[in-house]
């Protein structure tokens, strides 16, 4: 006995069923770019603040092309979705801060010989939300300290590295702590707990600074989509 089946296949079905396992192809490569960008978005903050690097870690943020928009690149026979981690800001300090951090950087003075990093006996940062800024000799003068405080006068280390610092100060505690004011009344008195420093010296000068990397991103968004990949595969 023979049995003889008759199959007819409609024209356009390989078509479109092409079609159809392209589409899915296409949001499968979209949800998982997506995915892995903010997986490694996610991992490069929490390493950069375990670094101790604080509120860089916020300029650090993430897209994808299926935020963008769900639209695949086409070139040739390669189709192609992208997730892009990058840094939001424009702020030359905070963007060449971040490279330094993750790419290592020698850091040398621009508009002086010295590099110019302030003491435990002054403020690191000053100022209040857009006006906060780190304190250097120039913020020094433009904020009015030479006037508060007093001007700073530089003198050298038993090194020979210049210092900057301030003469008769009145400063508070045993270690005098951070100065903030002159310590004196507007009567030209010592305040009441503060004793005379003839000199406290507010900045230390270096001619030059490494910064070593210590995050490394590409490794962190290698593992991303590793991690990504891997749970896609039911792995």
């Amino acid at each position: 006995m023979a049995l003889e089946f008759g199959i007819e296949i409609p024209d356009g079905a390989f078509a479109r069923l092409k079609g159809d396992l392209d589409a899915a192809a296409d949001k499968l490569m979209l949800d998982v770019s997506d995915s892995a960008a903010l997986r490694a978005k996610n991992k490069i903050r929490q390493a950069m603040s375990s670094a101790g690097l604080g509120k860089l870690a916020l300029a650090i943020t993430n897209t994808s092309d299926k935020k963008k928009g769900g639209t695949i690149s086409v070139r040739g026979e390669t189709r192609r979705a992208s997730g892009i981690v990058y840094i939001r800001t424009k702020s030359p300090r905070t963007v060449g801060a971040i490279i330094s951090y993750t790419e290592g950087a020698e850091i040398t003075p621009k508009q002086s010989r010295w590099l110019w990093f302030p003491t435990d006996a002054a403020q690191r940062i000053v100022g209040f939300g857009k006006e906060r800024t780190r304190l250097t000799p120039k913020v020094w003068r433009e904020r009015g300290y030479d006037q508060k405080i007093g001007p700073l006068i530089q003198i050298k280390s038993i090194n020979g590295r210049p210092l900057l610092a301030v003469r008769n100060v009145g400063v508070g505690g045993v270690g005098g702590g951070q100065v903030r004011d002159s310590g004196f009344t507007k009567t030209g008195k010592l305040k009441k707990g503060r004793r005379l420093r003839e000199l406290v010296v507010i900045f230390v000068g270096i001619p030059r600074t490494a910064r070593e990397a210590r995050i490394d991103p590409a490794a962190l968004a290698q593992q991303a989509l590793a991690e990504v990949t891997a749970e896609l595969r039911g792995g």
